[in-house]
């Protein structure tokens, strides 16, 4: 089932996506919220006629660095022995559609796309055979990073968690297991030309690996989400800019680049 979180009309709702061509998709409105035993309610609308928000408000997005070989060597990093955590804050979360606003305070913007993970009830220490249970879904990222920033400061809180900085969306697919979500073809566009392609069967630590690292140190709750980190081909984003994240199974999240204001 594809979930999304919209607007319309003033009011904010979760619905569930039906339909497969994109012109024709509508929403059945869901009663109540998803991470809870929830009914249809059978009232649709059509997808056209309402505006996409994120697909969750997360608590804390817990993000992950240096997953894939390949991307940690473009930069020249080192491929990390363990899992590599950082933050990005409820505050840099926005929706498909929504602005990525460029910042004063960098001159190189960068996307990163990335497989995100919904986490579905309020769990820690969870083993590694349990990750299933506590997952509610999947849904497309942005990593967008302030990559001069990143390289001149010690730790990544300005470089990655200003606002606008993680786009979330289109909504989430909670149809996937964890098995075949960890082999999809991931990919990002800028302005309709291919900048990233892989497959998340190339992380480094699994999605199983990510969350039983993390959830060792704190409680994870739902709607929190898990970014797995980013395929090579990373580069920059200029104001004017569309980009496009794709992933196998869930869809498309399109966010263009405008100067802040």
């Amino acid at each position: 089932m594809r979930i999304a979180r919209f607007s319309i009309d003033g009011n904010v709702a979760f619905g569930a996506v039906e339909g497969d061509k994109p012109d024709e998709l509508v929403l059945d409105i869901i009663k109540g919220i998803p991470f809870a035993d929830f009914e249809l309610s059978g009232t649709k609308v059509p997808l056209s006629k309402v505006r996409l928000l994120p697909p969750v408000l997360p608590n804390k997005v817990v993000a992950f660095g240096r997953n894939y070989a390949e991307h940690a060597r473009e930069l020249g990093n080192e491929v990390p022995d363990a899992p590599f955590a950082f933050f990005k804050p409820s505050t840099a979360v926005i929706g498909p559609g929504d602005e990525i606003q460029y910042p004063s305070f960098t001159e190189d913007l960068h996307h990163e796309a990335e497989l995100a993970v919904v986490i579905g009830r309020m769990c820690r220490e969870v083993p590694r055979e349990r990750v299933k249970d506590v997952i509610f879904g999947f849904t497309c990222a942005n990593d967008i990073t302030a990559r001069d920033v990143q390289k001149r400061e010690k730790q990544w809180a300005r470089a990655k968690g200003f606002d606008t900085s993680c786009p979330l969306g289109p909504w989430v697919e909670t149809d996937l297991d964890v098995r075949t979500a960890s082999d999809l073809t991931i990919q990002l566009t800028v302005n309709g030309e291919q900048r990233q392609l892989g497959r998340t069967s190339e992380m480094i630590h699994s999605i199983e690996d990510l969350i039983v690292n993390i959830s060792e140190a704190m409680t994870l709750l739902p709607g929190d989400v898990i970014l797995t980190g980013t395929p090579a081909g990373v580069g920059p984003l200029t104001v004017g800019d569309e980009v496009a994240v794709t992933i196998e199974g869930i869809g498309t999240l399109t966010n263009k680049v405008v100067k802040r204001g």
